[in-house]
């Protein structure tokens, strides 16, 4: 499977070894230096994948993954991390900082490959299966924009009931109930989609509701948003 790789090693000989290995197996490969240079590059042109060192100067891999992962245009990039830290701890580190794949030095090139490999399929089945979640979202969205057109039939109920939500909660369930999409909330929030997703999802069960047309529905009914 070909694709667009972006390569993130400081290490000149390394970088030109993996980069012509990946490129000799279909890939496209973009390289950088630092961090730094990654993150310009990245804004430019976004990869299929990431692949980054971790000990790099000035900013290492695990805050370049950070920064990544809390920015919405690059949350779901998969990203591979190549370091020669490789104890359980560090690998549990990356894992933990949402890592898609950990790869000790020295490494088998053909293991990389494979790993990127599997990652990009199983990115483009995910996309796939987002399509389809994209369309569910849009048809919940233009339902809740209905209920608020219509909103003065709704009256808190005789007994509400009244949920502690904490203030980002209530937030997200406010901009829930504009009929904003989760990529329209992390906006306007200035967060990464995947933590819109789990406030979306920490609602729904405290709320007992499983989709946005019920929660909005919910809590309107007992006065739980503007």
């Amino acid at each position: 499977m070909a694709g667009h790789l972006l390569l993130v090693d400081d290490e000149p000989g390394l970088r030109e070894a993996v980069q012509a290995y990946l490129e000799d197996s279909g890939f496209t490969v973009n390289v950088a230096s630092n961090a730094k240079v990654g993150w310009e590059m990245l804004e430019k042109q976004t990869p299929d994948l990431v692949i980054s060192d971790i000990m790099m100067p000035e900013v290492d891999g695990y805050q370049f993954l950070q920064q990544m992962r809390d920015d919405v245009r690059f949350s779901r990039l998969p990203v591979v991390f190549l370091t020669a830290r490789g104890m359980t701890k560090d690998r549990i580190e990356g894992y933990s900082a949402g890592v898609d794949a950990y790869l000790p030095k020295p490494f088998d090139p053909d293991e990389l490959v494979a790993i990127v490999t599997n990652l990009m399929e199983r990115k483009a089945a995910k996309s796939e299966g987002a399509n389809a979640d994209i369309a569910d979202l849009a048809s919940q969205v233009a339902e809740i924009r209905a209920l608020l057109t219509n909103q003065p039939q709704f009256s808190i109920a005789a007994n509400p009931v009244k949920i502690d939500f904490t203030p980002r909660e209530q937030s997200v369930l406010d901009l829930v109930a504009e009929g904003l999409m989760n990529k329209e909330i992390a906006r306007r929030l200035e967060t990464s989609v995947r933590n819109v997703e789990k406030y979306v999802s920490r609602l729904f069960n405290k709320t007992d509701t499983n989709s946005r047309t019920e929660l909005v529905r919910f809590a309107l009914e007992n006065g739980l948003t503007k």
